[in-house]
């Protein structure tokens, strides 16, 4: 099973997960997710009024840098951990 395809199970996988995780792992759950799909975080920091939005902007931009493969392996790690 490549990468990709373990990547695309845990990302079902994280939907039917036997409780709902808290706010941090949701976070890295986010993160992680968007930087093996996206890749570096762009645009600007979004305002300090709209608090979801920053959070998950700086929760990706603490990634930058980390490949695409590097981020999967992490996702798929950190969701099998919560199952």
């Amino acid at each position: 099973m490549s990468l990709k395809d373990q990547f695309d199970a845990a990302v079902a996988d994280s939907k039917t997960l036997p409780e709902r995780p808290d706010n941090q792992t949701l976070l890295k759950l986010y993160a992680l997710f968007k930087q093996a799909t996206a890749g570096d975080v762009e645009g600007d920091r979004p305002g300090m009024t709209d608090f979801v939005n920053r959070a998950k902007w700086d929760a990706w931009k603490a990634l930058e840098g980390k490949t695409s493969d590097e981020a999967m392996q992490d996702y798929i790690d950190l969701v099998e951990g919560l199952k």
